[in-house]
């Protein structure tokens, strides 16, 4: 499978071992997982490429579902119901007429974020949550954010 921006191999088992073994070179660190996929995998494996693109970081995303899921308790509400609701406060939304009756949607999903808009999503969470009462502490330098590194 091939399009503009990604490409899809597929590499026989002896090739796969291969690969497994150059990656496991380069990224050290993950070779356990890549073990275990090559064990799972006596035909071979897929391997997808695409470019690179900049997102938030792992840190910055648990430190907003953390206070994200406190604040849905607080407000009695589920976590997605609330990551919706603050996405739509960030971003902006859209109505949409369904079967269900109008449904409120986000301009923009978390996923798509770059590190600078994942920031207006947690000060928007911060300021949503302090006017209806709930404190959460200020987002972490970057050198703290290693705290939320791991969830």
């Amino acid at each position: 499978m091939t399009s503009r921006s990604s490409l899809t191999l597929v590499a026989d088992n002896k090739t796969s071992e291969k690969v497994i073994q150059s990656l496991s070179e380069a990224f050290p660190k993950q070779e356990p997982s890549l073990k275990r996929i090559q064990e799972s995998s006596p035909i071979g494996i897929n391997i997808e490429l695409s470019p690179k693109v900049e997102g938030h970081s792992r840190p910055q995303e648990n430190y907003y579902r953390k206070w994200e899921r406190e604040f849905a308790m607080y407000c009695g509400a589920t976590q997605d119901e609330t990551h919706e609701q603050i996405l739509c406060e960030a971003f902006g939304s859209q109505t949409h007429k369904t079967k269900f009756g109008d449904k409120r949607r986000p301009n923009k999903r978390s996923a798509k974020l770059n590190p600078k808009e994942y920031s207006h999503l947690i000060d928007t969470l911060i300021v949503v949550a302090a006017g209806m009462g709930y404190a959460i502490p200020p987002p972490p330098t970057p050198e703290e954010y290693e705290d939320y590194a791991h969830g």
